[in-house]
C-alpha cells in the first residue's frame, strides 16, 4: 500500500462524519458522489462532490467503493432501501464505518450480490478527535470478502497516507474487545450524567478527568449509546458485569463498616 491510484467512492449517509471522512479523501485526489435522507446539495457543491437527491442514480453512478455512514440503528433499514440491482459495477466494494462490527458484516452478506466485496472498518476517531489530523490514530478493518485486492488496498491507503495505526482484526473480536471498552465507557458517563455530577471548587485530577468523561460522553447521541448495546451480543455480559462489580463493592464496604462500628472484643 506504498501508492495508490484515484478511486470513484461513493457515501450513502453525509451527515458529520461523512463529511469528515470526505474532506480527506478529496484532498487525497480521490472522487467522491454522496446520497443522504438530507438535501446536502449546498454542503457538497462547496467541497466539490456530485450530490444525488435520487438513490437510484447514485447507485448508477459506477462507483468503485460505497461507503455506508449510516447509524448504527438505522443500517438496516438504509442498506434495503438501496437498489442494489442496479449496480453497473457488480464488484464494488461496500464498507462501512459502525462502531459494532458483527451486525453490519452479517447485513452486507446477507444482502449484497455475491460479487460485491465486503470491508468492515472502524475509524477509532472523529471530528473532533481528528480535527487536527489522523496520525497514530487507530483504524480497524476486516477483510470480510475481498477479491479485488487493489481496490481495497488503495481504500486502506486513504488511512494509510495519514499515518493511522492500522489494525487488522476480525469482527467477532472487535466487538468483544469493544464490550469492555467503548460500551462501558459510554456506560459509565451516561451514569454520571444521570447522577448529575457537577465540578466542585475542591475537585481531583481524577475527578476531573470524571467530569470530561462525563462531558465527552453526552456529546454522543443516545442513538449510538443503545446501538452500542442493541447491536453488540457482548455488550449485555458487560452490563451486568459491571453491575455485579459495583454491587459486590457496595456488599465490601457495608462488611467493612459493620466491623469497624462493632464492638472490640478485649
Amino acid at each position: 500500500m506504498s501508492s495508490s491510484r484515484s478511486l470513484k467512492i461513493g457515501i450513502v449517509g453525509f451527515g458529520s462524519f461523512g463529511q469528515f471522512l470526505a474532506k480527506t479523501m478529496i484532498k487525497q485526489g480521490h472522487t467522491l458522489t454522496a446520497t443522504s435522507r438530507t438535501d446536502y446539495t449546498h454542503s457538497c457543491l462547496q467541497l466539490g462532490i456530485q450530490f444525488f437527491r435520487d438513490v437510484r442514480t447514485f447507485i448508477e453512478a459506477n462507483n468503485d467503493v460505497i461507503l455506508i455512514c449510516t447509524s448504527i440503528l438505522s443500517f438496516s433499514k438504509v442498506l434495503s432501501s438501496l437498489p442494489l440491482s442496479c449496480l453497473r459495477r457488480p464488484k464494488t466494494l461496500f464498507v462501512d464505518v459502525l462502531s459494532v462490527k458483527e451486525h453490519p458484516r452479517d447485513l452486507l452478506l446477507r444482502v449484497l450480490p455475491e460479487e460485491s466485496d465486503i470491508l468492515c472498518t472502524h475509524p477509532m476517531f472523529g471530528p473532533e478527535s481528528g480535527k487536527d489530523g489522523w496520525k497514530d490514530l487507530t483504524f480497524m478493518y476486516d477483510k470480510v470478502r475481498i477479491r479485488d485486492e487493489d481496490t481495497c488496498s488503495n481504500l486502506l491507503h486513504v488511512f494509510v497516507s495519514e499515518d493511522c495505526r492500522m489494525l487488522q482484526m476480525s469482527c467477532e473480536e472487535h466487538d468483544k474487545i469493544a464490550a469492555k471498552s467503548q460500551f462501558i465507557t459510554h456506560t459509565v458517563g451516561r451514569t454520571l450524567a444521570e447522577m448529575n455530577i457537577e465540578s466542585t471548587p475542591i475537585d481531583t485530577k481524577g475527578f476531573q478527568t470524571l467530569i470530561q468523561l462525563k462531558d465527552t460522553t453526552m456529546r454522543d447521541s443516545f442513538d449510538l449509546y443503545s446501538g452500542l448495546f442493541i447491536c453488540n451480543r457482548f455488550a449485555h455480559q458487560e452490563l451486568e458485569n459491571l453491575q455485579h462489580a459495583l454491587h459486590k463493592v457496595k456488599e465490601t464496604l457495608i462488611q467493612r463498616k459493620s466491623e469497624e462500628l462493632s464492638p472490640k472484643q478485649d
